[in-house]
């Protein structure tokens, strides 16, 4: 939505502020990489999201369907799943004067691989015949996804030509057809309709449709073409609690539809990140999203290693923040400006500090669950680049930590999961100074260390083992120091630091980050159970998952995005930590808080929500710019599953 002039009670011109759109009330149909965004009838336009989105473009902004003799009272929506909507209207205008409604409108909108496409059917129980114009209106636009992530979409300019019953649009590398087949076609100075004119016999039925063709010559992913390899039902079917078997089954249904390729490589698939601003390849969110849905999918973990092998860094270049072994944070079709924030990432941007570890982690785990001991040869060398960036590029400052600064003050300040700029705070509310060196990723690297270890153990040659033995003193020096180090008390009790500071000071907010330390190995057995106790704790648990950070700490607000809210991967992954360290009864009362969040959100979760205390609400509370579906958050059903099937 661009920047419009208001007026003020004087009748001055006062420049309104561009905000980022929210969504929480919209409804989105997709199949990555393409997505339609809408109100609960169908029409978009009305809201800052809605429109027609093809990678990282939205193509259109505004689209409605509308009657010329009546108006469409729309009364029903009905998504099928995660690529169909079916939305039902009644036409009273055209209808007998009985007070039953006789004439209904069905809109059924499907969406596949940069192709979206209506039907419209008319349905009438009246006894004489109807004759009625049906119309389509749509406004293109081909903005910039970021731009309209800020509020500051701008329309490109673009030729369109009639064809028959097609209208092509043209804006360079971005463009549509959109095809209605039996309409009259127009082309306005910004709005391009069709029309149908309809005869409806006595309870008869009539249809119309329409196609719109998607285009983008810059697009650097692709949808997945294979069909997915669970079958959403039947896994559901197994769950043991029903709130968890609809959960299941759209979820599921989500991450099937979020499931993208390189172009190069069409058979290795990976999860986008989530919808709408997430389309592409994620480092850390698509590792994560893998190893959570590794009890259904061993092969989208193995595809998503080799995506991310075949990127992983090879230069020292801090424009990207690449290095040599760095697993790629981000990939884009072209630089991603942030608006009022200074920030720029590149098409190909490397600035996490957790991605590498994780690729190791994940490497271990496909292994564990079967994954063939060719493929799993074939990562070595990929291996051992990513062990050798965590010894000799992840510790900036030779503190035997892995750390992270934005070297040149335009990529992300903070560059773990928690990426905000306010996210690594002190209990009094003050920012922490980077280098930053979080504990997650002191986990992460030590049970990557040693997974490495027994990799190269198992499938190397000749200096391997020694490098095996290397790995092993490493971890077990990381958990010493580890242990010395981290760990702070304060009135909330005592717990392991989020992060240590610039000056090596164990930066004392209570936060959902040490749940990831749960089932890495850095901590002792008595240690997890008493960080889970923590998480479960009145401060820290919500009642619908695990807060990002304490209600003690001064900076907590239920709204803010990485400062009290709830993410739904983010609880997961400690349940999941939690499973692993033999913590059961824990991983099993955190779930049951996640699903009563699935349930309150109709099983669509998003990316995060509020922490308000579930007392205070029956629901939760949306983050009303919260994305969805997002994988990670997808993925969390599955851990769900583990979680509560006997014998997990």
């Amino acid at each position: 939505m661009t920047t419009a002039p208001t007026t003020s009670a004087a009748g001055t011109a006062v420049d309104t502020v561009a905000l980022q759109p929210l969504l929480n009330d919209a409804l989105i149909v997709l199949r990555a990489p393409t997505q339609v965004w809408s109100d609960t009838t169908g029409d978009m336009g009305s809201a800052a999201v809605h429109g027609i989105y093809h990678g990282d473009v939205r193509h259109v902004r505004a689209l409605t369907a509308s009657c010329d003799e009546s108006p469409i009272e729309w009364i029903s929506t009905a998504p099928d799943g995660a690529s169909r909507a079916v939305f039902g209207g009644l036409l009273r205008g055209v209808d007998d004067t009985t007070p039953d409604p006789k004439v209904r409108l069905l809109r059924d909108r499907r969406v596949a691989d940069a192709v979206v496409s209506e039907s419209w059917t008319l349905h009438s129980r009246v006894d004489h015949p109807i004759r009625t114009t049906l119309r389509l209106r749509l406004s293109a636009e081909f903005a910039q996804l970021h731009e309209v992530k800020s509020g500051h979409a701008v329309a490109r300019p673009a030729q369109t030509r009639i064809d028959g019953e097609r209208i092509r649009v043209d804006a360079g590398a971005q463009g549509l057809d959109l095809v209605a087949p039996g309409a009259r076609v127009a082309s306005g100075s910004d709005e391009i309709e069709a029309a149908w004119e309809i005869e409806l016999s006595p309870f008869g039925e009539a249809e119309v449709g329409w196609t719109i063709e998607l285009r983008d010559d810059t697009l650097v992913v692709g949808s997945a073409m294979a069909p997915a390899r669970w079958d959403a039902a039947t896994v559901a079917a197994g769950a043991p609690d029903p709130r968890l078997a609809r959960w299941l089954r759209t979820a599921l249904d989500d991450l099937d539809a979020l499931r993208l390729v390189l172009p190069e490589h069409p058979d290795d698939e990976f999860f986008a990140a989530g919808a709408p601003w997430f389309f592409t390849l994620f480092g850390r969110d698509s590792l994560w999203a893998a190893r959570l849905v590794l009890p259904l999918d061993r092969e989208i973990a193995a595809s998503t290693l080799r995506v991310l092998a075949r990127l992983q860094g090879t230069d020292d270049d801090a424009q990207t923040a690449q290095e040599p072994g760095k697993i790629l944070h981000e990939l884009r079709a072209s630089a991603l400006e942030i608006p009022g924030e200074g920030i720029v990432l590149p098409p190909k941007y490397y600035g996490s500090v957790d991605s590498t570890p994780l690729w190791v982690c994940l490497l271990a785990d496909a292994h564990r669950a079967g994954m063939p001991d060719d493929e799993v040869r074939e990562m070595l060398p990929a291996l051992r680049r990513a062990l050798g960036w965590i010894r000799d590029h992840g510790d900036s400052d030779g503190d035997g930590f892995l750390d992270y600064i934005d070297r040149l003050g335009t990529g992300l300040s903070n560059q773990g999961w928690k990426d905000s700029g306010d996210s690594i705070q002190w209990r009094d509310g003050t920012l922490a100074d980077g280098p930053i060196a979080l504990c997650e990723v002191q986990a992460y690297a030590y049970e990557a260390a040693l997974a490495g270890a027994d990799l190269l153990e198992r499938f190397g040659e000749g200096a391997d083992a020694e490098e095996a033995a290397f790995w092993r003193g490493w971890a077990a020096d990381l958990k010493t120091r580890f242990a010395e180090t981290y760990w702070v008390e304060t009135p909330e009790g005592r717990y392991p630091a989020i992060a240590l500071d610039r000056d090596k000071r164990p930066v004392d907010s209570l936060t959902s980050n040490i749940g990831h330390l749960i089932g890495t190995g850095i901590l002792s057995a008595e240690e997890e159970a008493h960080v889970a106790a923590l998480l479960r704790g009145e401060s820290m648990s919500s009642g619908y998952g695990i807060r990002t950070m304490s209600t003690g700490a001064a900076g907590y607000w239920p709204l803010s995005y990485h400062g009290g809210s709830v993410w739904v991967h983010d609880t997961a992954i400690a349940a999941h930590g939690m499973l692993r360290a033999g913590l059961a009864d824990d991983a099993r009362a955190v779930v049951d808080g996640l699903l009563d969040a699935a349930e309150g959100f109709a099983y669509r979760v998003p990316e995060l929500h509020a922490g308000d205390p579930r007392s205070h609400s029956s629901v939760p509370t949306p983050y009303p710019a919260a994305c969805r579906p997002q994988a990670w958050s997808a993925a969390a059903a599955v851990v769900c599953l583990t979680a509560l099937t006997p014998g997990a």
